[in-house]
């Protein structure tokens, strides 16, 4: 099997997207799958659509380039588009992003969703929900972010976040918030709280510990220094954030919006804006049944990757299938029209 990524993979911490990519190269070379992220070649099996937006450093290539690959040089290569993210996440309110991906989506016979959440902000865009696509959840490398040594609860339950991201979005109304609650005395008593990474222009935290943005080993070994995640992300499509916390052993509060409660269902307490301080305190209450239960936590990157090769392998063995339903040449001039304005 030969696959290409549509992926310039870059080194060190790149977001969520390129640590997939790294995730899926290697697991695909350690089952004998040759890996590369062009369209030089003429024996592709699987292309795979991961930034249709080739204008960004991170895309190889897009739609356009994969339809003169079909076209020009193999037409038997089968096309699998993943969809990670929407203009929920944007502020888009005319949903152009989700657009500008449908319309991308026309080269692909297979779509993956990296959360039930995000296939229905697609279809509420006008994405036809009869054609061929499956959700598969997003992994992070459980080799990385392991837990610690389980310990008793402190006097203090030591809370913890972290993003690259500065975007408000991320949950800074959230963080502010617990920042405000540990200027009473009753709280500070109960929790602490730590925010690693970057902050939107103009804030600042009063109460709570600010650390600049930390990667890989570093910032594992923080996480596992601390005994509660939280996370006011809003809008997330399928967020690195939260499993990195998770696989860490940390028992997550988490914001009921986008795919958190997908992902993180199980494994901690779900709130809201209005109940975010009851929620805390439930956390602290009942810490210990929660960080017991994180052990169980599924989301890695190598599940995740087992789930891609499947498809591919399946995909391949319905190739004919497959591209009989692909019915995209009676489309031709549309698909071009679109794909070329």
């Amino acid at each position: 099997m030969k696959v290409s990524i549509g992926m310039n993979l870059q080194p060190g911490a790149w977001g969520g997207g390129n640590q997939f990519g790294k995730a899926l190269t290697q697991y695909l070379q350690d089952q004998g799958v040759t890996v590369c992220y062009d369209l030089i070649d003429r024996d592709i099996d699987i292309i795979l659509l991961v930034e249709p937006n080739t204008r960004l450093k991170i895309s190889a290539y897009g739609p356009k380039e994969i339809l003169r690959y079909l076209l020009q040089k193999n037409r038997q290569a089968v096309v699998v588009h993943r969809i990670n993210n929407t203009s929920e996440a944007r502020d888009d309110s005319k949903r152009v992003f989700n657009k500008e991906r449908i319309a991308a989506n026309q080269v692909a016979d297979h779509t993956v969703f990296v959360s039930q959440w995000v296939k229905e902000r697609y279809i509420a865009s006008g994405f036809d929900r009869a054609r061929p696509a499956n959700t598969i959840l997003n992994g992070s490398d459980s080799s990385l972010w392991q837990p610690g040594e389980k310990k008793a609860a402190g006097d203090k339950l030591k809370f913890v976040t972290h993003h690259w991201s500065n975007n408000w979005n991320k949950g800074f109304a959230v963080y502010q918030q617990l920042d405000n609650m540990l200027a009473d005395p009753e709280w500070a008593g109960k929790i602490d709280f730590t925010y690693i990474g970057r902050l939107p222009d103009g804030f600042s935290f009063k109460n709570a510990r600010f650390i600049e943005p930390l990667s890989g080993a570093e910032l594992a070994q923080a996480l596992r220094e601390h005994d509660v995640y939280v996370t006011g992300a809003m809008h997330e499509a399928g967020g690195h954030h939260n499993l990195e916390a998770g696989l860490s052993g940390l028992p997550i509060l988490y914001l009921n919006s986008g795919s958190m409660p997908e992902y993180c269902q199980g494994f901690g307490l779900e709130f809201t804006l209005d109940n975010f301080a009851n929620k805390v305190q439930e956390m602290v209450d009942d810490w210990q049944k929660w960080r017991d239960k994180m052990d169980g936590f599924p989301h890695t990157a190598e599940h995740m990757c087992g789930q891609y090769h499947s498809l591919f392998q399946r995909l391949i063995q319905e190739k004919q299938g497959v591209l009989v339903k692909r019915g995209w040449f009676g489309r031709l001039p549309w698909i071009w029209t679109t794909l070329f304005r």
